[in-house]
């Protein structure tokens, strides 16, 4: 799949719902929707977005008449996407569950993944409540380390993968385990947002560990695009 120029699927779907627990749209999906619009997308497209929430990122790739199966761990956030794409008068296929076992032996043209990446005290990621949205255990990679082993089972031929991250959860060794996995891969994007609640509250945590320095309230946010040859 070759960039498209174009940047129309930037701009997210607008008044999305967001139930309670459900992670709602900020910098990290704009980067990544704007990822997405380089990228080229029809009605031949099969699309997977792990995670997604109030299903925005969904919303964009069926935009162009893709065929999209989103998916994700929450009730709330699966119930969330599909009242969206009835708003936004869009066809979703929205599966509740883990990705590597809800969509097991299907592949795709281009995965979208937003995963939670915020590293955490927590020796595991939480099974329930809002958390599971941004928390990802001590090194914030246990969900990521997830969709690097999966994805080449997952891509087409000439798929693509396009993931958004924190580089708290080193974005380095996310494009060489890709790689290790069969992958071209490597960083495409990169953004600088504030902090938001979630780190500020743990900073010094975050400073204990190295991952942020004193008086730096800002995290940058990377898009790393994977390609299955």
């Amino acid at each position: 799949m070759a960039p498209s120029t174009t940047l129309a699927l930037g701009t997210l779907p607008g008044k999305l719902i967001a139930l309670p627990g459900v992670y709602s749209p900020q910098a990290d999906t704009r980067l990544l929707a704007e990822a997405l619009s380089r990228e080229e997308l029809d009605a031949t497209t099969d699309v997977l977005d792990i995670g997604t929430g109030t299903g925005a990122l969904a919303l964009c790739a069926a935009r162009t008449g893709a065929r999209v199966v989103a998916v994700d761990v929450s009730w709330r956030a699966v119930i969330a996407a599909k009242l969206n794409a009835i708003r936004q008068g869009q066809r979703l296929r929205v599966l509740h569950g883990d990705f590597s076992t809800r969509v097991q032996g299907r592949r795709f043209d281009l995965i979208l993944t937003n995963p939670p990446y915020v590293p955490s005290a927590r020796s595991r990621p939480p099974s329930h409540g809002a958390a599971r949205a941004w928390d990802a255990g001590p090194d914030g990679r246990a969900v990521i380390d997830r969709v690097c082993a999966r994805a080449p089972a997952l891509l087409r031929p000439g798929g693509v993968l396009l993931m958004v991250h924190s580089a708290m959860s080193c974005p380095e060794t996310t494009v060489d385990r890709l790689r290790t996995a069969g992958l071209t891969a490597r960083i495409t994007g990169r953004t600088s947002v504030p902090w938001g609640p979630v780190l500020r509250g743990r900073r010094s945590w975050l400073q204990g560990r190295g991952l942020a320095d004193e008086g730096v309230e800002h995290e940058e946010l990377v898009i790393i695009r994977a390609e299955h040859l």
